[in-house]
């Protein structure tokens, strides 16, 4: 089962196209050797390098919470549903951090 929380809405910016954002994806999988490069090549083949990876296997689940900055809405959408097709993905949640005011 996959699931997401839908990302708020960036204001566009003067030119009209919306601004980057950062997106948190959050994933329980099997805790399976592949899970983890499947994860990584969906944002090497992009040239992105996250800004924060954690990862935790605790028995039979692994957990890996990604942080990447600086996305097209419609690209951290796009990884969210590649994320949910890898075998051993059960779930993927992405959010946006909120801005300091």
């Amino acid at each position: 089962m996959s699931s997401s929380l839908p990302l708020a809405a960036a204001a566009p910016d003067a030119d009209g196209a919306a601004p980057p954002i950062t997106v948190l994806f959050s994933l329980q999988a099997r805790a399976e050797p592949g899970v983890m490069p499947r994860v990584a090549e969906l944002f090497a083949k992009r040239g992105l390098v996250p800004q924060h990876w954690h990862s935790t296997a605790a028995g039979p689940t692994l957990m890996i919470d990604v942080q990447i900055g600086d996305l097209d809405r419609d690209l951290g959408d796009y990884i969210a549903r590649c994320m949910r097709q890898i075998v051993g993905v059960e779930t993927v949640l992405t959010s946006e951090p909120r801005s300091a005011p």
